[in-house]
């Protein structure tokens, strides 16, 4: 859909550094939305990227209120507004599907966070995962913690609430080639398992292994 979108590139701001196109920035999407919706853990929030769709979104819709009504191109721009929607809403919801999961070992993993190093909530998901952790700390103690001995009427989150599986497999395609990936380490069972990652080659592997390459978008997960 590469035409409809190409139609606002005319809406972006001419001043800005770093220039994508519209079939770029939705390129970036989805990057994104698989990615957060293959891998285990939370990812690097990307609002910044999330705003400029929505803004794209609506000078496309805008675009779409100056066609003639029954236009084939109005169809064909409406089908592609939904399905940016669709990615973008999914990409949102599984963010927070995995802070819900994840929620006190999420907030510890901000908080010790190094300044300047990205972070991996939004200012509006970090509100949310706080006043998750408050409600779950009320509930509990309203229902069941208050009824119970002293020494029993507090909870460790970090230890009642399961951390993400980074042992899980996952599938991949790589984007960018990478020597010498650490598969398996050195055990007493077996030497350590090292391959080289060619370019558009696809794999299933440990999400452990090329965490940080999904990071640095070396690979895609698929």
């Amino acid at each position: 859909m590469s035409d409809a979108l190409s139609d606002d590139a005319s809406g972006g701001d001419d001043g800005q550094e770093d220039v994508m196109t519209p079939a770029e920035l939705i390129g970036k999407l989805e990057e994104a939305w698989l990615n957060e919706k293959f891998s285990p853990e939370l990812l690097e929030n990307k609002s910044e990227m999330g705003e400029c769709v929505m803004e794209q979104l609506t000078h496309m819709e805008t675009n779409l209120q100056r066609v003639r009504r029954g236009d084939v191109k109005a169809s064909v721009h409406r089908m592609e507004i939904d399905r940016i929607r669709f990615v973008l809403s999914s990409y949102l919801r599984s963010r927070l599907q995995k802070i819900e999961k994840f929620f006190p070992h999420v907030l510890e993993k901000e908080k010790s966070r190094v300044e300047g190093d990205p972070s991996f909530l939004s200012p509006e998901e970090f509100a949310f995962a706080k006043e998750y952790l408050a409600n779950t700390e009320t509930y509990l103690k309203a229902v069941a913690l208050k009824h119970m001995p002293p020494n029993l009427q507090t909870v460790d989150m970090l230890k009642a609430v399961p951390e993400p599986c980074l042992d899980s497999f996952v599938f991949l395609r790589v984007r960018e080639r990478q020597e010498n990936i650490l598969v398996e380490p050195e055990t007493d069972d077996q030497r350590e398992y090292v391959v080289d990652l060619d370019v558009d080659s696809q794999h299933l592997m440990r999400y452990r292994a090329i965490a940080p390459l999904v990071s640095s978008g070396a690979v895609q997960l698929i």
